[in-house]
This record gives structure tokens, sequence and C-alpha cells, in this order.
């Protein structure tokens, strides 16, 4: 007994590799009252007289070919019971039976009583295990026949490379190509094509190229293979220059290999449309324009292009439509919306049956044009069509639920899909991040984890986001230990999000560092590591970086510019924010978005010039954008000018009548000028209107657990030791010059929430760690004050992000140089 599995566990190495003892019974099938084996009829056997191995093995192939095993096992029963012994050949046609009926576990148990055993034998078990999708298995089938010295042949060996293909498992490939050319094998187009296959899938389509090289039988399969690799690698001109290799050795082009070059010219790449006119033209000369993988890949990639008209005329010209082609149409037409809608509505009117795609597809319309009813009405027929236990659709059902914010529909799609995978609960993680439910996205990570799936770097990036946006560093760093481990550290995406992660956590430092440790930044690099120096307040840094990027032959993009005017609002640099305003729409052709917009108000308003910010905002194409006007309205908090603080308010009012921002910051102007009739009518006004103000929220992370405070928060369990260190600070920063905040009754303001917070770090982090608090207002005028002067007392670096930017308070001087 060398192989035995308890089919109720998933078995690692030990579990599959041990010593079993046992005899075999299957349970006899009583209804089968013949078999029939193609040349006859034969009738049920005796069960005192055994049948000869001709018989035995008709029987079973007889099994074999309808799928249903109650025959085979019906077979092997008799042969138990009328003690017939038999032969080897027939036992390897019994295993292959059994795997073949999707038995398995029989097959095992059969294989480990098995007197005998030869090469048919272990590529019987090798080839079921890979037919059923259970590679692991089957990998652990082939370390045992090597540890037994099994010569396998070459047609389980390319299953075996099918295996590492689709696994990812580059290593074990490489074993089973080095032991193809140690046993003499031969690398043959048989062997080559599925090497070509596991280099290119698993990310080293180098390898693939020197295989398809030394390779001297290759066939069109092999050629359609390497140009596939390409493809899939975004190796444009590395697939072209296979291409026309392929037609100077006069190898014909096959519908497949077409299909697999126009495939290539969607992505959109250098000249794309003129080769894949070529291509085109190529096809109607070969005449397989109108064959259906190539008419499909034509309309396909005219489509994806932009060309819809051609896509549109060759779809008229194609004589079998099938579903295939009217999803490529309406995946095409997804910019257009009435004509997607209409043809998925002719589609169905001409009785083709909507496919996963389709539903898929127009889930994906209904997300871009914003229309939650009509997405309803498509998950009704999704149900009535029975896919909604599909992954693909449940994916792309959770990004549509999302966007609503309806996080509980998005959790019913999830647990309807029958095969919960990576993408699945990466669009759960993704769903509750986008709707501000960080702490519930870490959640579902680490569940996601302790079922044993292996998430990706957009998983990874995406948790790590939510680290930043919660200002959680330790949780981040392990989500960062965990991606080195997993051998996805050095990725792109990855380092992208660890920038924002240690940026938006308070940690400029530590961002700068991953960013200057990286092999090659592209363009989402540069504009993370510009936009957090300019949140950080450090302006020249900022313009450094930027300077930096244009000499390094990066083109940047809108983001980069949004960090660049940022970096000068918050410095002040006003001439230089609008030097850079019109290098980006002159020199770089870069439309302002309102974002960039609303930078160029606060810049102008932050520096005093209040009526040319209001004049930017009205020649604008954002005049109606409440962000452009709340700029503006903050601005003339600053200046304290309540004549325009007042038209600004009303304006933004009308545009927000349910936002309590617009309502606060005009209290805020009238209190600041002493006007305190004009401010009870605005919190009256409030109160008629039911606007209620949002409660400030600070919080800090010490050790492993997240604080947060609010407003004279007493809940806290170490409440008590909070307050008196509070009161031992104030009277620390009395002795320095600080003044309480009165009230006009004489009494001093509750403490808000970032004070409580930081006196919490203050009792909880010794040996001088660096305090980072996070709040979700903007911090005001006292609060900003005290923490410069607890940062003197208490000799403590104080790091403070609110929605605006970060303060970093050091030996009682802020970042911002008080210019915020």
């Amino acid at each position: 007994m060398l192989l035995q599995r308890k089919p109720a566990k998933i078995p690692s190495l030990s579990d599959i590799i041990n010593v079993s003892s046992g005899a075999l019974t299957p349970p006899i099938n009583k209804a089968s009252s013949f078999f029939n084996t193609g040349d006859k009829t034969i009738p049920p056997p005796e069960l005192g007289n055994s049948l000869d191995d001709a018989t035995y093995t008709k029987l079973i192939l007889s099994s074999t070919q309808s799928g249903c095993s109650a025959h085979g096992k019906l077979v092997q029963s008799h042969m138990v019971k009328t003690g017939y012994n038999p032969t080897l050949f027939l036992h390897n046609t019994l295993l292959n039976m059994y795997f073949k009926c999707n038995e398995s576990d029989l097959a095992l148990q059969l294989f480990d009583e098995m007197p005998e055993r030869n090469v048919v034998s272990w590529n019987s078990l090798i080839s079921g295990y890979t037919q059923l999708g259970q590679y692991i298995f089957a990998k652990e089938a082939f370390i045992k026949a090597r540890t037994t010295n099994v010569n396998l042949s070459k047609h389980t060996l390319a299953s075996l490379l099918s295996i590492c293909a689709q696994t990812g498992d580059l290593e074990l490939g490489k074993v089973i190509h080095s032991l193809i050319i140690v046993t003499g094998v031969g690398i043959d187009a048989f062997l080559t094509n599925p090497l070509i296959a596991m280099y290119s899938k698993c990310g080293r389509i180098d390898q693939a190229r020197i295989t398809f090289n030394k390779c001297n039988q290759l066939d069109d399969v092999s050629w359609n293979s390497m140009i596939s690799g390409y493809a899939k690698s975004n190796l444009h001109n590395e697939m072209l220059q296979i291409l026309v290799k392929m037609h100077q050795c006069e190898v014909r082009f096959s519908s497949y290999v077409l299909g697999s070059v126009l495939k290539a010219c969607c992505s959109n790449f250098n000249h794309s449309l003129i080769w894949g006119k070529l291509l085109h033209s190529c096809s109607i000369k070969l005449g397989w324009d109108l064959d259906v993988v190539v008419g499909t890949a034509l309309l396909d990639m005219y489509a994806k292009i932009g060309e819809l008209n051609d896509a549109i005329s060759i779809f008229n010209l194609l004589p079998n439509k099938n579903v295939v082609m009217c999803n490529a149409m309406i995946s095409g037409m997804l910019k257009f919306r009435n004509k997607s809608l209409n043809l998925f509505l002719e589609m169905q009117r001409n009785g083709f049956r909507p496919s996963e795609f389709t539903f898929s597809t127009m889930i994906k319309d209904c997300i871009i044009s914003q229309d939650f009813e009509f997405g309803k009405q498509i998950h009704a027929l999704i149900c009535k069509n029975n896919f909604e236990k599909d992954k693909y659709i449940g994916s792309v059902l959770i990004e549509f639920y999302s966007k609503w914010s309806s996080m509980e529909d998005a959790l019913l799609c999830f647990k309807s899909t029958n095969k919960q995978d990576i993408v699945t609960w990466t669009s759960m993680i993704v769903g509750h991040a986008q709707n501000g439910e960080f702490e519930k996205s870490l959640i579902l990570f680490c569940k996601l984890l302790s079922f044993g799936l292996k998430p990706d770097e957009y998983t990874i990036s995406n948790v790590l986001s939510c680290c930043g946006n919660l200002g959680s560093v330790r949780c981040g760093e392990g989500i960062q230990c965990y991606s080195v481990k997993g051998g996805i550290g050095d990725s792109g995406v990855v380092l992208n999000s660890l920038i924002h992660m240690y940026a938006e956590s308070g940690d400029i430092d530590c961002a700068n560092r991953v960013f200057e440790v990286a092999d090659k930044c592209d363009v989402v690099a540069w504009s993370s590591m510009i936009c957090s120096s300019a949140h950080h307040g450090c302006a020249k840094e900022t313009l450094r970086v930027f300077e930096m990027m244009i000499e390094s032959g990066i083109v940047p993009n809108d983001v980069a510019f949004l960090g660049v005017l940022t970096a000068c609002s918050h410095g002040g640099l006003v001439e230089e924010g609008l030097r850079y305003y019109e290098t980006m729409k002159g020199e770089f052709g870069i439309s302002p978005t309102e974002k960039h917009c609303a930078c160029m108000v606060d810049l102008l308003g932050r520096a005093g010039r209040l009526s040319e910010a209001k004049t930017f905002i009205m020649n604008s194409n954002f005049k109606n954008t409440p962000v452009m006007w709340r700029a503006l309205l903050s601005s003339c908090r600053i200046h304290k000018n309540t004549e325009v603080g007042k038209q600004v308010a009303e304006t933004l009012i009308e545009l927000e009548p349910e936002s309590s921002s617009s309502y606060v910051l005009l209290y805020n102007i009238y209190t600041d000028a002493g006007m305190e009739s004009e401010a009870t009518k605005i919190r009256d006004l409030m109160s008629t209107r039911r606007i209620k103000k949002e409660p400030g929220l600070s919080w800090i992370e010490v050790g492993n657990r997240v604080s947060s405070f609010l407003v004279g928060d007493k809940l806290h369990p170490q409440s008590e030791s909070i307050y008196v260190k509070l009161n031992d600070v104030f009277e620390k920063i009395k002795k320095v010059g600080y003044r309480n905040e009165k009230k006009g009754n004489g009494f001093m303001v509750n403490p808000h929430s970032e004070k409580l917070a930081v006196c919490f770090g203050l009792i909880s982090l010794g040996g001088g760690a660096p305090l980072r608090v996070m709040k979700n207002l903007r911090v005001c005028e006292d609060c900003h004050v005290v923490m410069k002067l607890i940062s003197k007392v208490e000799k403590r670096e104080i790091v403070l992000r609110d929605p605006i930017r970060f303060h970093r308070f050091k030996d009682g001087i802020c970042s911002c140089g008080d210019y915020w």
C-alpha cells in the first residue's frame, strides 16, 4: 500500500504517501441487468464462473464510455467474489475507468491494492488527477513515481507541464524540463508546445522563446503558442516579429493565430489599428474573414479600438451569428448605451440565450451609466437564467451594488456564488473600502487568509490603501511583510500602495525610502510620491520631485499636477502655482478637472486674493460644483471676510442644502467676527432643516489597537488617566504662554478629540516615539496652537492628519508654518 487519501480532508504529502491496508469491496448494483460492450450485449455473469480477460475488458470499457461507474464496480465485485486474479492490463483498465467516471477515491484505493504497477499505471494515476483538476494529487503522484524510478511517458510529462502552467508552478516546470532532457525523451513539437505554454503563463517568456528556438520540429501549434505567449505578456513587437517570421517560413496562418494577434491589437499599442487592418486584409485573402473565430476577433478589435462603424459592418456581414459575436458587439458598444441595450434586446428576440459574459457586460454597462434600476432588472434575469452562482457574475454584481453603497446586497451576491475565489473576495474588500468601511475590508482580508486563499497584487494593494486611510501603520507593515514573503513585495502596484500607506499614516520618511529603493518607478509611483509630499506640506520637496520626474523622461499625468498645485497652495507659492497650471494645460494638454480648479481657488484664497478666486470660479466649467465654493468659503474664514463669506455660503447652501459643512463654516465666520445674532440664526436654520453637524472624531494607533475619541469623550477604559494627563499638559503649556479658550460664561471649552488622542498617546507610547493622530474634520485654531506647545513641553513629535493636509509639530513649530 503506497498511497491513501481520506476524502473528508485536504491531504498533505504525509496524508497521501503512507501505508494502508484493507481489501476493496465495492457494492454491487443490482439494478444493472446487462452490459453493452459495443459489439454485443453480454448477460450479467453468474457469480460462480469467472470470465476471461477479454470479456472483463469489454465490460469495463463499456462502463468507461458511458461515464457511469456502476457497471465497472459490478465487474470488479464479480472478479473478487469468483476469486479471479486480474492481469496488470485489466487493473490499468479499471484504474482508467474510475478516473473517467470521476471516482478518484476508488481509483486510488485500487492503485494501492495493485500487486504490481508499470509505467502505464502511474501514467493513468497522474493523468486521471490532471483531467479531474486535482493538481495537488497529480504532483504528489509524480513525486512518488520519481522516487520509485518510474520513467514516465511523454504524454504524462505533457500533462504535468499543463498543471504547472495552470498553477503557476515554475519550479516544478523547470524540474520536468530537466527530466525531459536527462531521460532523453526528446523535445519534439509534442513537448515543446506545453513547455512554451508553461513558461509563458509563469511569466518567463524569455525561456519560452529559448525552448521555441531550440526545437527543430515546430508545428503550427508551436508558432501559435509563442504568439499567444507574447500577446498575453503585452510584448507586441516581439509578437509581430514572430508573426512575420512565421509567414517567411511559409507556415500557413490558422484562425487561432489570427484571432490571438487580433485580440492583441485591441490593446491599442503603437500602430495597432494599422496591424489590425493588415491582418483583416490577410484574413480575406486566406478566406478566414467569415470564420467564426476570426470574424469575432475582427469585430471585437474594431469595437475596442473605437472604430464602431467597421465593427458593425463586419457584424452585419457574418453569416452565422452566435452569442459570442453578440457579446463582442455589446462589449464594444458600452460607450453608446442605447445601442448596447438595443442589441441585448435584439439577441433575445432572435432566440439567442444570453451567456454569463452577456450578463456581466450588461451589469458593467449599468455601472458606467449609473442606472441602478435597470441593473436590478438584469440581476433578476440572471437569477431567472440560473447564473447567480457564477463567480464572474458574482464579482461584477458585488461591484454593482457596492457602487450604490448597498453592501448588504453585495454580501448576498458574494454568498450566492458557488466558488468564492480570490476575485470575489477582492471585490468585497474593494466594495467596503469604496464605501469608507476600511475596518470591514481588513477583517475580510484576515478571513480570506484563514480560508487558505492566496491574495494577489491587486488585493494587497487595496488592503494597504485601507491601512493608509485608517492611519494604521502597524497593520500596513504586517501586510508588507506578507507581500514580501509571498514574492510580490517588489510589484509596482504593491510598492505604489506602500508609498501611499506610509504617507497617509504620517510617516513620510518611510514613504520616501520605499520610493528610493524601487527598481523602476512608473508614473503612478512618481505621482504618489508627489501627492504625499504635498499633503505633508513639503512644498519645495514636492516641486523638486516633480522636476526629477520630468528629467527622468516620465510624462506627468493629471494626478502629478494635482499634487504640484496642492503643494503650491499649502506653501503659499501663488506665482509658481499659476505657472504650473498653465503648463499643465498648454505644454502637456491636460484638461483641468474640478480638483485642479479647486486647488487654484484655494491657492488664490489662502493668499487673500478672494476676488480673483471668485472670478476664477465664475470663468471655469465648474461654477456649479460645491467643492469650488467650499474652498473659497474656507479662505473667507481665514481672512475673516464676512461679506464675501456670506455670499459664498448662500451659493453653497443652495447647491448643497443637506451638507452640514457649509452651515458650520458660515457659523464659525460669524462667531469669529463676534456676530453672535447672525451665528444663532445659522444654528436655528440648521435645527429647522434638521441638519446635523458631523461629530469630530480622532484616533490613534497604539500597539495592535486603534483607539478613537469624540469631543469630551469619557468612554475610553483609561479615560481617568487621559484627563489627568490633559490637565497636566494644560498646566505646562500655560507656563509657556497658552491662554485657555473661554466661552462667554467663563468655562473652558470641552476638550477636542485630537487633544484626548494626543494625551492617550503620551501615556501609552514611551521612549519619545512620535504620536500620529488622525482626524475626520479640519483642526481648529486652538488645537493647532495647543499641539505646537505640547510638542515643545513634552519634547515629542506630533503628526496630525486632517482631511486637508498633515501638520507635523516639533519643538513648538508646525510644518505648515501657520499658513493653513
